[in-house]
């Protein structure tokens, strides 16, 4: 595998809406990631991952662009993204935007064009097809949000447009080369502004098996989810390869993408030395709460499930190139929330948990307020609930006939509502997020959980993390912790996660992912403790007492 100049950074994500407001208005903007990049610094993070700031309407909190070229309002100007690249540049930092390219907004001047004139130019950037009142759709494919994933084109009722998400995200036609040419020419205007690359979002879905077809409905609303098609949809890698070689290659940009669905003999094509991407996120633990029923269907995430599913990743990228080890985004509820047991969510858990995820091979990704531990909020009703999704799925558990009350209940759980509450810097008023009232209530745990605290105790979760990343910067073990191979030990052994990393020298990294303690006997006598997240581990010989939810990086030679 070739080494990449960004094998041995660390990154982290950035939603700007809840990251910090700076004008008072109760909106997360440019000029408040500005003020919080020494933070960042503090930290040891290089790579930020900023969440969509572009023009938008919002429907998808900014994941329904409606102009590629332009900051929006809410954010603040172009010139002060171009001071965001300029600062992070003066700290070593590297700036990704997000490349929401399936879709655009139904707002975008394209599609406008396409509402204008179905049958013109512009009409051809979209999937519109000709439609009698009363006819079937062109397929019964149900979309990530819910409901069917056809509706009129605007001003029409002889026509309707394909999308996959939000009903105001229409999706863009690949299989157009001028629309291919405009993305590209876009991709390019960002690189060349000064950032490093880019996140690319939900970038399988621009493939479709055509002509539409049908499936077997999977549910009583006599849809099928559009991820069946995905089954059968072959020839994304010749779009993915082409816009790598027009963009990402010419600047030695970093493209990271969000990929479901891919099929595992692809992967090199994905992220080798060829690959039309740098890295791809590991959705293997996210993906097994997911249900054909969707989150009425989801199960709790058990501690060997998410092991098993880690384990199962690092033995398919292995040599081919690096995975992103995340717990949490913007998509998801809060790692700490999903995967520790309620009642045992203390600081040595969320350490345990952070450290067993952190220290595998590839690229660490946090996620913001992760390095705090921030947790799932509460909702007291759903109408606190910002997120479409949540409110689709809402929606489909009360037709299934649960209860709104299990519906909320299951609501508090899953919705990505949870990850998007904002940042809890302080203990003070609106947790330092704004002077003015916060967009979306702040987590009313922010007076025990939050920045300014933790950095003042050396034995906080966010001193951990930046223990954590210092560790893989030093010199001595950098090249065991960024190139070294994961080996699994103990793998069969229950609530018991371990593993070696071998490289130049051998370290063993264990969790015992639970309140009770347990006696292990280690392969040899270990050199030295790196890293451990209690006070006053003891070593008698290759004898290891683990207390509950302790983590440990040893040395072996």
């Amino acid at each position: 595998m070739k080494k990449e100049w960004w094998h041995n950074k660390v990154a982290y994500q950035i939603w700007p809406k809840s990251f910090q407001d700076s004008n008072g208005d109760g909106i997360g903007d440019i000029p408040g990631i500005i003020s919080r990049l020494d933070d960042l610094r503090a930290l040891g993070v290089d790579i930020l991952w900023l969440s969509p700031v572009y023009c938008s309407p919002l429907a998808d909190e900014g994941y329904d662009i409606s102009d590629y070229y332009a900051v929006d309002p809410h954010f603040g100007t172009l010139e002060d993204l171009d001071r965001l690249i300029a600062e992070a540049k003066q700290r070593n930092m590297y700036l990704l935007m997000d490349l929401v390219v399936n879709h655009c907004s139904d707002e975008h001047y394209w599609f406008r064009q396409a509402c204008a004139d179905p049958e013109g130019p512009y009409g051809q950037f979209f999937y519109i097809e000709k439609h009698k009142p009363g006819d079937p759709m062109p397929c019964n494919w149900r979309g990530y949000f819910g409901g069917p994933v056809w509706d009129l084109l605007p001003g029409h009722e002889d026509y309707v447009y394909l999308h996959v998400f939000h009903k105001k995200q229409p999706d863009l036609n690949w299989e157009n080369p001028q629309l291919r040419r405009e993305v590209y020419k876009m991709i390019n205007w960002w690189l060349d502004r000064g950032i490093a690359g880019f996140r690319i979002d939900a970038i399988i879905n621009i493939k479709k098996v055509l002509p539409f077809r049908s499936y077997p409905a999977d549910r009583p609303d006599g849809l099928c989810s559009v991820q069946r098609m995905l089954e059968e949809a072959t020839g994304v890698l010749e779009f993915l390869d082409e816009m790598a070689e027009e963009t990402f290659r010419k600047h030695d940009a970093f493209a990271i993408a969000e990929l479901f669905d891919n099929k595992p003999e692809e992967l090199p094509r994905f992220i080798g030395d060829k690959g039309c991407f740098s890295c791809i996120f590991d959705f293997a633990p996210e993906m097994l709460s997911k249900s054909p029923d969707g989150w009425m269907g989801a199960k709790e995430v058990t501690p060997d499930q998410w092991k098993h599913a880690v384990f199962t990743s690092q033995r398919l990228a292995k040599d081919t190139g690096f995975m992103a080890n995340i717990i949490e985004n913007h998509d998801e509820p809060r790692g700490v929330s999903r995967y520790i047991p309620e009642g045992e969510r203390s600081e040595t858990a969320k350490k345990m948990l952070g450290g067993l995820s952190f220290m595998l091979r590839g690229l660490p990704f946090l996620y913001q307020g992760q390095e705090i531990g921030m947790e799932n909020t509460v909702f007291p009703t759903i109408d606190q609930a910002d997120d479409c999704n949540t409110h689709g799925e809402y929606a489909a558990m009360l037709e299934a006939g649960l209860t709104p009350e299990e519906a909320l209940a299951i609501v508090s759980r899953m919705s990505r509502d949870n990850a998007r509450t904002p940042v809890q810097w302080t203990g003070e008023k609106n947790a330092g997020f704004t002077t003015g009232t916060p967009w979306y209530p702040i987590n009313p745990n922010y007076r025990h959980i939050n920045l300014e605290e933790q950095r003042q105790r050396p034995d906080s979760l966010w001193s951990f993390y930046r223990d954590l990343i210092a560790l893989r910067r030093n010199e001595q073990w950098q090249e065991t912790i960024v190139y070294g191979a994961t080996e699994p030990w103990h793998e069969d052994e229950s609530r018991l996660m371990a593993y070696y990393r071998r490289g130049p020298h051998t370290l063993l990294v264990l969790g015992n992912w639970q309140q009770e303690p347990r006696e292990v006997q280690l392969p040899s006598v270990p050199q030295s403790i790196l890293l451990s997240n209690l006070p006053d581990t003891q070593l008698e010989g290759a004898s290891l007492h683990l207390r509950g939810y302790e983590f440990l990086i040893l040395t072996l030679n």
